[in-house]
């Protein structure tokens, strides 16, 4: 790989927490940081994505934290390979240093518990990007999906804004995947710096309510904020989505039964990755050509989604593919330079801004925890 590699959101951790990997290590999953480097990756951002069954018994925070203290776990135990990429002067450090900076996320605002507090307490922890919203609506910001009720706000609710504010105050990075669209333009109305949509496609190339709007794009590249392309195959293509679901429907998915949620989840996406027709990786390009036509290609990185999802498209099946991606875009035309941003430059440029001047996440060089 010709240029490092700055994958704005993975969901690995959640292997690291219920099936005991090894993000250090070789492990079954998309994505480890021994075939990420391999594939040139030097930035990442490993989220905490927390099921919302566990808001039923108020323990979404807990569970976050719990997978917080994996990401932290895992800079301890290998040092010579990942290190804290707190703001961006940390990155660029690690980057000229030849490790991997590993940065933390939150995907889903249920996480903070509609608390300030809990949100500043994260970030303490270490967490530098929040994903607002995921598929569950919240009393403060709708998502992109059905099923709203009535006192749900169409976008952002006055508690909303202000956790788009502290997040700028604090130095994290806001990202607007899963976001309603009302969402998407009230939070570019509050936040002072670049925001993200960190794992989406382009609705013109497949209407799918996960993908921005061409409006959309042009509001994010006017913003200086990034799209990252998301590797999911049901965002990418109209068809595959149909194939998948055809599949999960089917009594050869539903038999697979590993005796505990996470465990069943990589097992049927690997069923799923065996059966479904393949989707060529020049969907991704359709998107990504898209976007940069629309939003601009610096406005344009990766967020591939790995173990987030249960079918990648060919060619990207791990995190050591990236660089055939990057050998598809070439040949659709982006040059070397295009291409640096689009792997690298540009989602670094936007973590920069957003944890830059003025932040708490400028002045810290190392999380505390939790």
């Amino acid at each position: 790989m010709r240029t490092p590699v700055f994958d704005a959101h993975v969901d690995s951790l959640q292997r690291a927490l219920d099936l005991g990997d090894d993000l250090g290590s070789v492990t079954g999953g998309h994505l480890d940081l021994v075939r990420g480097r391999i594939g040139g990756l030097q930035a990442v951002v490993l989220v905490c994505w927390v099921d919302p069954v566990h808001m039923e018994t108020k323990q979404a925070g807990a569970r976050c934290a719990q997978l917080l203290d994996q990401y932290n776990a895992l800079l301890e135990r290998h040092p010579k390979l990942v290190t804290f990429g707190g703001n961006g002067a940390l990155v660029e450090a690690a980057r000229s240093r030849g490790l991997i900076a590993g940065i933390a996320g939150i995907e889903g605002g249920h996480s903070i518990e509609e608390s300030l507090e809990r949100l500043e307490e994260f970030f303490e922890g270490g967490v530098r990007v929040m994903t607002l919203v995921w598929n569950n609506h919240l009393s403060w910001i709708r998502s992109c999906r059905e099923g709203a009720g009535p006192d749900t706000p169409q976008g952002l609710s006055d508690f909303g804004r202000d956790v788009v504010r502290k997040m700028n105050q604090l130095g994290m990075l806001v990202d607007l995947s899963h976001a309603s669209d009302q969402a998407f333009w009230d939070t570019l109305e509050v936040s002072d710096r670049p925001v993200i949509a960190s794992h989406s496609g382009c609705r013109a190339v497949n209407d799918h309510p996960r993908n921005l709007s061409d409006d959309q794009l042009r509001a994010l590249g006017e913003s200086e904020g990034v799209i990252g392309a998301v590797f999911c195959t049901p965002f990418l293509d109209k068809g595959c989505a149909e194939a998948l679901v055809r599949l999960r429907e089917s009594e050869e998915h539903e038999a697979i039964d590993e005796g505990n949620e996470a465990a069943t989840f990589f097992a049927r996406a690997r069923f799923l990755q065996e059966s479904a027709p393949p989707l060529p990786l020049t969907r991704v390009c359709d998107h990504i050509c898209h976007a940069a036509e629309l939003a601009g290609v610096e406005h344009v990185g990766i967020g591939s989604d790995y173990d987030g999802i249960d079918h990648t498209p060919q060619g990207l099946e791990d995190a050591s593919r990236y660089p055939a991606l990057a050998a598809a875009l070439l040949g659709r035309g982006f040059t070397e330079a295009e291409l640096e941003g689009i792997f690298w430059g540009n989602m670094a440029r936007a973590f920069a801004c957003a944890t830059g001047e003025g932040t708490r996440a400028a002045e810290l060089g190392a999380p505390a925890s939790v």
